[in-house]
């Protein structure tokens, strides 16, 4: 596989990211962290059934547990702050922060072996964090002390996908069906958060089942193991600053669906997303001999 088609399929995470929002909301009012004990069950327990059909589970014997820990500690981890986060600061600022990952991985990047950071990948990833803030704020920020320890944690979920990202880059020897098992780990691990911390209530009949569902089979499901082919084998800084396209997708899928109003902050995130991205693509054809 070459390291263009590995990038592309790494950016169909980001393009299934974009519904994430669109298929929570279809999801209310189940509470997170039994959404999320939902969702993984569903991406790990197909993935698994999908590795045994094509004959890896041998080749999941033979992953080390310490690639089990990362890759548990990151799927399930980064969700869990995030939660939490929104529970302890105002949603804007908290997802705002956590939404420095991106930018995080370009920078992370640069300690990777056989890649270069170049200036163009730095400035692209800035760019594109401007456009992301404009939609996660609408263009208003009001940071407080008092939401300080959400937004230590909003920080702790973006250094944890980013250092997830980046480190799954030093196991490219380790199959994609690994993540098969960091899904279920991480369901298994949410349904004790879920008991201690929110009261139990089902996806509704119709809408509610089938955006839990499909969540399960996408954004929370199939996004992890083409994130982990792009991250891997593709052009990882440019995958980390393509992923503020999420954000934006995310608003204009709502908007579409009714959900949200459109506003001047989007056109202006879009033009900001867009030329984040070129400037990363313009650096790493650079690097292209």
């Amino acid at each position: 596989m070459s390291r263009a088609t590995a990038t592309l399929i790494g950016f169909i995470a980001v393009l299934l990211w974009g519904v994430l929002a669109l298929l929570t909301v279809g999801s209310a009012p189940t509470p997170p962290f039994l959404l999320n004990a939902l969702c993984f069950a569903i991406g790990g327990t197909l993935g698994l059934i999908w590795t045994a059909a094509s004959g890896g589970l041998r080749q999941l014997r033979a992953v080390p547990s310490h690639v089990y820990l990362m890759g548990t500690l990151g799927l399930f981890g980064y969700h869990a702050l995030y939660f939490s986060a929104l529970r302890l600061a105002p949603a804007a600022e908290a997802s705002l922060i956590a939404y420095l990952w991106p930018l995080l991985i370009v920078l992370f990047s640069g300690l990777l072996p056989g890649e270069t950071l170049r200036a163009g990948h730095v400035l692209g990833a800035l760019v594109g964090f401007a456009g992301a803030a404009l939609i996660v704020t609408g263009g208003v920020t009001g940071f407080n002390a008092a939401a300080l320890p959400g937004y230590l944690l909003a920080m702790a979920c973006a250094v944890t996908w980013s250092s997830y990202s980046v480190l799954s880059r030093r196991f490219g020897t380790v199959p994609t069906a690994s993540v098969a098992v960091f899904c279920v780990a991480s369901a298994i691990l949410s349904v004790p958060l879920h008991l201690m911390l929110e009261d139990t209530v089902w996806p509704s009949a119709g809408m509610g089942w089938t955006s839990a569902i499909l969540l399960g089979l996408g954004p929370v499901g199939l996004a992890f193991y083409v994130w982990d082919i792009g991250v891997k084998r593709g052009d990882i800084q440019m995958l980390g600053t393509a992923s503020y396209a999420a954000p934006l997708l995310s608003t204009v899928v709502l908007i579409l669906a009714g959900v949200a109003a459109p506003s001047w902050s989007l056109a202006v995130a879009a033009i900001l997303v867009t030329g984040g991205a070129l400037l990363a693509a313009r650096a790493s054809l650079k690097g292209v001999p």
